[in-house]
This record gives structure tokens, C-alpha cells and sequence, in this order.
């Protein structure tokens, strides 16, 4: 498919991630404390907590922070009590929402939520009013010069992956959550380099986007993704390269 349809492939080319490091390290240390408060600090034992720990190391998060994180989510250090949530909503165009959230106040974080939702999207819903629309999956974005697509789509079938596609500058590779892991190893072991690596929610289906509602959307993802709380953003649609780079000269 054509286009553009996945925000962890248009926040890692416009240079979001490198531009919020400290924040980001901030949202992954959230990740491994919950993920060790509710199953453990054994990460072979944990699935969750490996994966929040494979995340961090990529990403260059210092180890002093790691190991504190873990030592919080077991309760060995004093940290705040995280909820986790999940926000659902509606963008420009009709597009679903999704944004998942650990938070020490929801009643603070709601509210910020709350009124992103209506200053660039459409409104936040209630709790299961677009969720239907998503499936769980872990998810892959890998250039295409750093592998053919004939090699990919063969190294990964073998490995458990459910669908290999083209997407512009880089390959999109999908696998259920059980596979997340072994298909991760895989790619490592042969020096696969990927852009983005994690587990999210996965449309079924996606809105394309002309011009106008697709800056609305962007800003709105963009947005939810700056507030410390939120985790991780996703929603259906799809932006095709010829609007992408339109909104990319406006910047």
C-alpha cells in the first residue's frame, strides 16, 4: 500500500523521538515499572518487562535508570502507583484514535486528554467506542535498503510473521504478540536494522486522508504524543506520499 499509515514510521522520520529524549526516557521508565509490578523483575520470567527493557536499551536509556525502574516496579525503591489507561477517540475525517496511558492522576491526565481531543480532533468517546476497529500485534518498520523485499518476506514468514508490505521508504511487518519476541531475535541475529520495533495497535482497516484533514490528524497524534503520560498513539488512516510530502514542505 502506497502511503503512509503508521505514526511510529511518520514521528521516527520527523525526528520526534530524538527531539523528546528525556521525555521519552520518562515514558520508558513508566513501562518497566508497571511491567515489574505486575509480573516480576525477571525478565525471563516476564514478558513485558523483557520487551519495556528491550525498548529502553534501544532507545539509549542509561542503565543507572533501567535498574531503578525495576527496582521501583518491584517495590525495592519508593515510585508512584501507575494506572493504566486507554483513551478512544476521533480524529478529523472520522479517523479512530487509540492512546494508551500510565498515569499517577487520571483525573489529570483525562482532563488533558479531554481537551486535546477537542482542539484538534473530533472528541474523546467512551471506553470501547473504537478499539473494535484495532488488533494487538506486534509491529516492524525496516528500510528498504537494508534488506530486498524477497529476503525480508522470506526470513519473516519463517519466523512467525503474519504480513510483510511495502510502505514507501520502508518495509512494515506484522506478527502476533507471541511471536514479538523470537521475530525481534531473528532480525537482530541477522543484522536486520529496524526503525521501529514494538508492540501496538494494528487497524483493520484505514481512512484515507486528503491534505486538510491529514495536518489535523498529524497535530492531534503529535500532540497526544508530547503529553509525559501517554505511551503510545495509533489510529486508522492512511496519508498517500504525495500529501505526506506536501505537509512535510509546509514545515
Amino acid at each position: 500500500m502506497a502511503g503512509h499509515s503508521h505514526w511510529a514510521n511518520i514521528a521516527h522520520k520527523k525526528g520526534r523521538i530524538d527531539k523528546k529524549r528525556g521525555a521519552l526516557f520518562g515514558k520508558l521508565s513508566r513501562a518497566i515499572i508497571v511491567a515489574a509490578r505486575n509480573g516480576g523483575g525477571d525478565p525471563a520470567m516476564n514478558l513485558a518487562l523483557r520487551y519495556a527493557l528491550d525498548k529502553a536499551r534501544k532507545n539509549s536509556m542509561p542503565k543507572d535508570n533501567i535498574e531503578r525502574a525495576v527496582k521501583k516496579g518491584c517495590g525495592d525503591l519508593d515510585g508512584e502507583d501507575y494506572q493504566e489507561i486507554v483513551y478512544e477517540g476521533y480524529g478529523a475525517g472520522g479517523v479512530a484514535v487509540m492512546a494508551e496511558a500510565l498515569t499517577e492522576n487520571r483525573n489529570r491526565t483525562g482532563g488533558e486528554i479531554r481537551k486535546t481531543f477537542e482542539v484538534y480532533g473530533s472528541g474523546l468517546g467512551q471506553s470501547g467506542c473504537v478499539s473494535y476497529m484495532f488488533e494487538r500485534k506486534g509491529f516492524f518498520s525496516i528500510p528498504v535498503e537494508n534488506i530486498t523485499f524477497d529476503e525480508l518476506f522470506e526470513l519473516a514468514l519463517e519466523a512467525g510473521a503474519d504480513d510483510v508490505q511495502e510502505a514507501g521508504d520502508v518495509y512494515e511487518v506484522t506478527c502476533s504478540i507471541d511471536t514479538f519476541q523470537s521475530l525481534n531475535e531473528v532480525l537482530e541475529t541477522n543484522n536486520i536494522e529496524t526503525r521501529v520495533a514494538e508492540l501496538s495497535q494494528i487497524p483493520n482497516s484505514t481512512v484515507d486522508l486528503e491534505i486538510e484533514d491529514a495536518r489535523k490528524v498529524l497535530k492531534l497524534l503529535e500532540e497526544l504524543e508530547a503529553n509525559e503520560d501517554i505511551q503510545s498513539v495509533t489510529a486508522n488512516f492512511n496519508i498517500a506520499d504525495d500529501v505526506m510530502n506536501a505537509l512535510s514542505e509546509e514545515e
